[in-house]
């Protein structure tokens, strides 16, 4: 019976701390590795290692505060990809609502409301408003 009675309780402590763990990453905080090098230098300034694969930075992401924030230029923030909603993409706010943007094509685009422009930091290597417009 102790046996038994011990499995339990590690089982019930387990169980315990990976729903703490889930509702703190799902809510409040969580560790995300940034894949590829449109955010170089700032983030996996290094684009190869020695045998040939990048390693990726991991940045945490603070949730808590995502409704009362003011978002401000320069702010990296982390969202959705709008061709593919499972897929994060990490970039800069470069322009928010109202402020006007000009583009590669010398086209001049004021941003609307609700909606942020963003942009990597490796301008030649990055997928961002540049090529789908502002975010939501």
């Amino acid at each position: 019976m102790g046996s038994r009675s011990f499995l339990w309780s590690l089982a019930k402590n387990y169980f315990t701390v990976g729903l703490i763990g889930l509702t703190i990453s799902d809510r409040y905080a969580s560790i995300v590795p940034v894949r590829g090098n449109s955010m170089s230098p700032t983030f996996n300034p290094q684009t190869s290692t020695f045998l040939g694969s990048s390693d990726d930075d991991y940045v945490l992401l603070e949730k808590f505060c995502l409704q009362k924030y003011k978002f401000s230029h320069g702010d990296v923030v982390v969202f959705s990809s709008p061709s593919n909603h499972k897929e994060k993409l990490i970039k800069r706010i470069i322009g928010l609502p109202g402020d006007w943007i000009g583009t590669h094509s010398h086209d001049v685009i004021k941003v609307p409301e609700g909606h942020c422009w963003v942009e990597g930091d490796n301008l030649l290597s990055s997928m961002d408003s540049k090529s789908f417009g502002p975010c939501k």
